[in-house]
């Protein structure tokens, strides 16, 4: 029998929670079963395993940050929703660094399609399309940024930049300023 009070929906957010707190890696349904005060047997009538956990926690992420890009892009063009963009992203890791590794858990090809990832590729591709590149250079536009982005809050995040200056807000914005150049003048293949 399911615990009151006990939903899918009500666990990945408190999973999203401890993942926050404890690191994704190290949220189980064992950890999340001491966290609400029940037996791990009593969670199954709401997710499968451990993995369906960190996959309902992933969801979870990919829709809060897309949410969030949306509402920072509206309105936004060149290089405004390219900085909007990336501060959302930035911002989410950050106040969230549990949920922002979850974002990153692998999909199955189904699941990823469903999810609120195939809103982040549109909202990538609608900035690079006031870059005015075409395919295949859009794809790997999306790359750069997607590595850009990800590398530098996987540093910054991990402590890479706070030993030395300048301070790291003002390295992101002359990263944001290089990659705006870069897209104005990409190069032909």
């Amino acid at each position: 029998m399911a615990r009151a009070g006990l939903t899918a929906d009500r666990l990945a957010r408190i999973g999203a929670e401890l993942a926050d707190e404890i690191g994704f890696e190290q949220v189980t349904a064992s950890a999340l079963a001491r966290r609400v005060g029940v037996k791990v047997a009593s969670l199954y009538s709401h997710i499968a395993n451990t993995h369906d956990l960190k996959t309902r926690i992933a969801l979870l992420a990919l829709e809060e940050m897309a949410d969030r890009a949306a509402d920072a892009l509206a309105g936004r063009a060149g290089k405004d929703a390219l900085i909007a963009f990336a501060d959302v992203y930035r911002d989410y890791a950050r106040a969230h660094p549990g949920r922002y590794a979850a974002a990153r858990f692998p999909l199955d090809p189904r699941t990823a399609a469903a999810s609120a990832g195939v809103r982040h590729a549109r909202m990538t591709r609608a900035i690079l399309r006031g870059y005015d590149l075409d395919e295949p250079e859009q794809t790997h536009a999306v790359r750069l940024l997607g590595s850009v982005f990800h590398g530098f809050v996987s540093l910054e995040l991990a402590g890479g930049f706070s030993h030395s200056a300048p301070d790291s807000q003002e390295s992101w914005t002359r990263t944001l300023d290089a990659l705006d150049a870069l897209l104005r003048t990409w190069p032909a293949p």
